[in-house]
């Protein structure tokens, strides 16, 4: 007898594992993540040379041992949705559009009209990807959804991915990101009763990696000095006037309208790419005036963005943070889906904790690790840098469910942090900003949408500053993706604050180090007491 594969043990436990060949090992899509039993599984089989470490095919996985318990879990999970963004009013003016019985695009009939015309926003992030179905008549956001990145296979960041597309298996995380999409496109399509080849428009955003490696670009020159899409290189070569592209979405992958065009948005510099540029048209940063700033945006991620600036100068930095608060290197992380601990407190000699959907817990997301974190400092069961009281290794989150946190898991969580800590002082200081000086900081992303603003501040990871300054923005890189979608004056105004935006290579700094050993600690900014001699006026007069 044929021993029986994950997939059919999927199927046993009701776990949705997505597929489209009919489970011969020919589309990659049911890539699972094996976290415990691989070794109760037959050894990889040809069609899974592509995979890593714990990731298998779930259709080609064999269990040759049934009574062993084998834990595995889909790369594409549903995440918990932060759907709408800061919602800013938007004249409609997208670059396709009705005009009589026809569908117009660039001024020419492209299609007969047959009853709607909708276009697709995409943010695709190192970890997690949203989409939203728009109605391009109307406006109107039909649905937004939101699951995890199918790229994990290759690397849970930007750098192990750009390697790993260096390799024999190129074209692999491209198909993956598009087949995952075009799979959410179907379902969409199916849930609301709209044709595919109604879509006629698709904008795609992300950090340079994640939106060229949608686009089928080679992303090689990203990984290495000085860290430049081919876009960029080709802008700054004058071979272009814009490092956004344009393309057929069928070619890629996509099956929307033949005629459709995906347009990905802009590239900042380096790694700081086209999802801070539809973020800050989320909250505005293309219509400041002299008396408006000067604002940050901070966008948590495994990639975070951090962008500070007024009316008249804008500086951005890319934090490579790493996948820490979304769950990877963290032993009980995970990212927010249904039995992720969301919010941690320390009461009665108990840690108290909600799961996501109030869901048995499975593990913790990044808004329970910064309430954990802050918890632990404030009932002293854990020192500013990160040690444990007693001297133990670890302490026990869940007993009853077996769910711990370990000195190993603060050090990953202490660089993480510390990146974004570095990202944020070295572009104030850039502009000679001290962090009291600024007038709003929006955090953007979905872990940020969560997480405790009091106890972000308590553990350094926000600058110290009242908390009616500090603004929750949702998912704003999806929202400027679909202010994108419907207008193409925003557009034109994404690619002019993509030029004007000054880049910073924060390893540059000559005491980028310091800084980053300074982020580790677990302490508000306030109390960061290695830069009390800065003086912020002078950083102004030299400011590049």
């Amino acid at each position: 007898m044929t021993p029986p594969t994950l997939f059919d043990r999927a199927d046993a436990q009701a776990i949705r594992v997505p597929t489209s060949c009919g489970r011969n090992g020919t589309c990659h899509e049911c890539v699972v993540e094996v976290s415990r039993g691989a070794e109760a599984l037959a050894p990889p089989t040809e069609a899974e040379s592509f995979l890593r470490g714990g990731y298998r095919l779930a259709c080609q996985a064999r269990v040759l041992d049934p009574r062993r318990e084998i834990a595995f879990a889909p790369l594409k999970r549903r995440l918990q949705i932060v759907a709408e963004g800061r919602r800013r009013p938007v004249a409609l003016e997208p670059p396709v559009r009705r005009v009589g019985d026809a569908v117009w695009r660039d001024g020419r009939p492209i299609d007969a009209y047959r009853g709607g015309i909708y276009g697709l926003a995409v943010d695709i992030g190192t970890t997690t990807v949203a989409l939203s179905l728009v109605d391009l008549e109307s406006g109107a956001v039909r649905h937004t959804s939101a699951f995890e990145n199918p790229q994990r296979f290759g690397g849970a960041d930007v750098l192990h991915r750009i390697s790993y597309d260096g390799g024999p298996f190129r074209a692999e995380l491209h198909q993956a990101i598009v087949r995952a999409i075009d799979a959410e496109i179907r379902e969409l399509c199916r849930q609301f009763r709209v044709a595919r080849r109604l879509i006629y428009e698709v904008v795609a955003v992300g950090n340079p990696t994640m939106r060229d490696l949608f686009f089928g670009l080679d992303v090689q020159s990203i990984g290495q000095r000085p860290f430049r899409s081919t876009t960029e290189l080709a802008l700054r070569r004058g071979e272009r006037c814009t490092t956004a592209i344009e393309a057929s979405p069928r070619p890629l992958g996509l099956h929307v309208n033949s005629a459709a065009t995906a347009y990905g948005a802009p590239l900042i510099g380096s790694h700081v790419g086209a999802d801070a540029v539809a973020g800050l048209l989320a909250i505005g940063m293309d219509e400041l005036a002299d008396d408006d700033g000067p604002i940050m945006l901070v966008d948590v991620g495994t990639n975070t963005e951090v962008v500070v600036g007024d009316a008249h100068r804008i500086v951005a930095a890319s934090c490579p943070a790493g996948p820490a608060f979304e769950g990877g290197g963290v032993r009980f992380g995970m990212p927010g889906c249904a039995g992720a601990i969301e919010s941690v407190h320390w009461r009665g000699g108990r840690f108290e904790w909600r799961a996501i959907g109030g869901a048995r817990p499975e593990g913790i997301c990044g808004s329970g690790l910064i309430d954990l974190l802050a918890e632990m400092r404030r009932s002293d069961r854990m020192d500013r840098r990160g040690v444990f009281a007693n001297g133990a290794a670890e302490v026990a989150l869940v007993p009853e469910h077996g769910i711990t946190f370990s000195r190993s898991d603060v050090s990953q969580l202490a660089q993480a942090k510390a990146a974004n800590y570095a990202g944020q002082l070295i572009a104030l200081r850039a502009l000679g900003i001290p962090p009291e000086g600024l007038r709003r900081v929006y955090l953007a992303g979905g872990f940020a949408n969560r997480v405790d603003v009091a106890n972000a501040i308590a553990i350094g990871f926000l600058p110290d500053l009242p908390h009616d300054r500090i603004v929750k923005v949702g998912n704003a890189a999806l929202e400027g993706a679909v202010m994108m979608l419907l207008s193409t004056q925003k557009r034109a105004a994404a690619e002019r604050l993509a030029r004007r935006i000054e880049h910073l290579e924060l390893e540059e700094e000559p005491d980028f180090f310091d800084v980053f050993v300074e982020g580790c600690l677990f302490q508000s900014t306030r109390s960061a007491a290695r830069r009390e001699e800065v003086s912020w006026s002078l950083a102004s007069s030299l400011a590049r």
